[in-house]
């Protein structure tokens, strides 16, 4: 029986294992000596662009800048001197708190009517920021959130002013409000250049009037149809302002690889015939998939609509330490093909090829790097209540250093090299050259087996990006191993750069067939449990092992549980396994087996997470005596516990 269910088993299992990339440390950030390739074609009217609307409140609380003389210096001056022309600043109606704000453990924080945090983006702190802007000689783009706080796909608040309007009160507020504040900056002599009506619109905004759709039944949402009305009166009311037909008017999605997404919204304002002039793109590799799905959805949007677009939201972080206590939003970006390492010099590559890929299509206008400027600066947190989750992906380190990074929007026009007082540098530069794996690989066979070793391996670039190269290997006497580890070595075109393999010959075979979850789908597994909640993630920053893992969390509590069942099955001893992490705090957490032999006896180990990126292993021994057997995962949570497992193993071991 037990070589009946073996047959099932692949005679050699690879195991893709994320372990440590050559990343940078913030303390020797600055220090770093980057090349980056030049973009041919460039137009000379390209929008090079940062968003920095944190900037009014880091300097309120001491925040300071320096550039690559080790002088402090004025930020916008920072930023011209390595090839930026445009800042984008994003406004918020009333960003005042409607209600005393508590910590955790019950500390009052913020007191009603208290600044909300976040760059405090209201309408007197923006024209403080597009003076300077203007005064720099700078562009300028004003983003319209038509709300108090942050907007994006997961949360488009009512301001708290618009609350009691009727959907056509609402109309015209909206319309007078984009009016009136337009008018506001050209009357103090700092017209926008350009304007977002709206920021990061998948799911619409000002909900619900204008909310697209909903998970919640009882919610009456306003639909595409309010959504278009409320986003034809805000075009309406740029073009109403003083010198309104010469701003251009943004209309910004996130999800910038999503082709679905920007037709399924863009057909419909296109049939409204709304005015506007440019497509606007959020498009962060980590979260937003490949350059090629950047650049597929660009070349869409381009013959389908015609229109100009803009990444108007990239970044990549130039290290992985964290300066708060506050945990960082960023993931390392790494697909089946290609990725970038947490560097300065991968974080240059990352916005050279945005821009490269942007410039490319018929129509690519610009990029903006998303709060350049979020150094670490007690005070200038993302909100009262919260620390800063952005500090490894500015273009200055925590203290307000330039990074040689920033550099990058300069030497994509093949100019503006730079050499640092601390010893850093950027330059021009080409012939990128592998020289490091990008994953650990390991392959496991039985004893007589020959391997099916990867026709390719993932290697790191001199730049610091990651791509696929053809392999060939070594060649090894298989039919005669013996039990142990070997380690192959191969051989690529690409320079003199050495892959490796590790083959663990061994008798222990694993009947989960997808251990590490790398199929990205529950394939044999058995989900009881929302599947909201409970699913695959595609994240290797988040992966003991590759990069797919079952992830839980929700904002609610729920219980789950996710189960296979094996038949036919040798009698014996067996070892469940499992790699688990996560924030902690649940109710209870088990790695089980069941039914198992005939009294329907469950075997347990409890699972206690204690912290990001602290894995451990959880074993139990399961004694079949019916030839068959049921693992899994049991899971009665709290709201917003998180965790990851990944690594799960079912072997005989006697």
């Amino acid at each position: 029986m037990l070589k009946k269910m073996l047959c099932a088993v692949t005679a050699s299992a690879l195991l893709i294992q994320a372990f440590a990339l050559p990343g940078t440390k913030n303390s020797e950030a600055v220090k770093q000596r980057i090349l980056v390739e030049k973009v041919d074609g460039l137009r000379d009217d390209f929008m090079k662009g940062v968003d920095i609307s944190m900037i009014d409140q880091i300097e309120k609380s001491g925040g300071k800048f320096y550039k690559a003389s080790g002088e402090q210096e004025d930020i916008f001056e920072i930023l011209k001197e390595n090839g930026v022309n445009y800042v984008r600043i994003r406004l918020w109606n009333n960003p005042t708190y409607e209600s005393d704000q508590y910590d955790k453990n019950g500390k009052l924080v913020a007191k009603k009517g208290d600044k909300m945090g976040g760059g405090n983006n209201d309408i007197e702190t923006d024209l403080r920021i597009a003076k300077r802007i203007k005064a720099a000689g700078l562009k300028f783009m004003l983003d319209f959130h038509y709300s108090d706080f942050w907007a994006d796909p997961g949360k488009q608040y009512m301001s708290q002013d618009w609350k009691n309007l009727s959907p056509k009160e609402l109309e015209n507020e909206v319309e007078k409000f984009t009016r009136e504040t337009i008018n506001r900056f050209v009357k103090e002599g700092a017209a926008p250049d350009s304007v977002q009506i709206g920021n990061e619109l998948n799911s619409g905004f000002m909900w619900p009037v204008g909310q697209l759709w909903s998970n919640d039944p009882s919610v009456k949402i306003g639909g595409m149809k309010q959504f278009l009305r409320l986003l034809d009166r805000a075009s309406k009311g740029v073009r109403s302002a003083s010198g309104g037909d010469k701003i251009k008017v943004i209309v910004h999605l996130a999800d910038g690889g999503k082709q679905d997404l920007y037709k399924w919204i863009f057909d419909e304002v296109k049939k409204a015939n709304i005015d506007y002039d440019i497509i606007g793109l959020s498009f962060y590799p980590y979260w937003h998939g490949s350059m090629d799905d950047l650049k597929a959805n660009l070349e869409m949007i381009s013959k389908r609509y015609g229109k100009e677009m803009a990444v108007v939201e990239t970044a990549y972080a130039f290290t992985e330490d964290n300066g708060d206590e506050q945990g960082n939003v960023f993931q390392t970006y790494s697909d089946e093909a290609h990725g970038y390492v947490p560097s300065v010099q991968g974080q240059a590559t990352e916005l050279r090829d945005i821009i490269a890929t942007v410039s490319a299509v018929k129509g690519g206008c610009g990029v903006f790097w998303w709060e350049a400027d979020s150094i670490l600066v007690k005070g200038s947190n993302l909100s009262a209540t919260e620390g800063n989750t952005w500090e490894n992906q500015a273009l200055f380190d925590f203290s307000g250093r330039v990074l040689p990074s920033l550099a990058v929007f300069n030497l994509v026009s093949g100019k503006g090299e730079v050499e640092n007082v601390w010893g850093g540098s950027a330059k021009n530069g080409g012939g990128f050259k592998p020289y490091a794996m990008a994953e650990k690989m390991e392959v496991t066979v039985k004893p007589g087996e020959v391997p099916q070793l990867p026709k390719k391996v993932k290697a790191i670039f001199t730049n610091d990006s990651e791509s696929l190269l053809d392999v060939s290997w070594e060649k090894i006497d298989w039919k005669n191993q013996k039990i142990g580890k070997v380690t192959v070595h191969g051989s690529v075109k690409e320079g003199d750069f050495k892959p490796l393999v590790t083959v663990n010959v061994t008798n222990r075979v694993n009947l989960i067939e997808d251990p590490s979850f790398e199929s990205g789908k529950l394939g044999k597994w058995k989900l009881n449990g929302p599947a909201a909640a409970s699913f695959m993630e595609n994240n290797k920053g988040n992966a003991h092992s590759g990069k797919w893992t079952y992830k839980y969390w929700l904002g609610n509590g729920f219980k789950s549980i996710l189960s296979q069942t094996f038949t036919e099955i040798e009698n014996g001893t067996y070892e469940l396994s499992v790699w688990a992490m996560g924030g902690g705090g649940e109710n209870n957490i088990r790695l089980f087996a069941a039914d198992y032999d005939a009294n329907s006896k469950q075997v347990t180990a409890k699972i206690v997470n204690t912290g990001w990126q602290q894995w451990k292993a959880y074993k139990i021994k399961v004694p079949v005596t019916n030839g068959k057997a049921t693992i899994g995962i049991y899971l009665d949570t709290l709201p917003d516990c998180w965790g990851n497992f990944d690594d799960m193993e079912f072997i005989k071991v006697d």
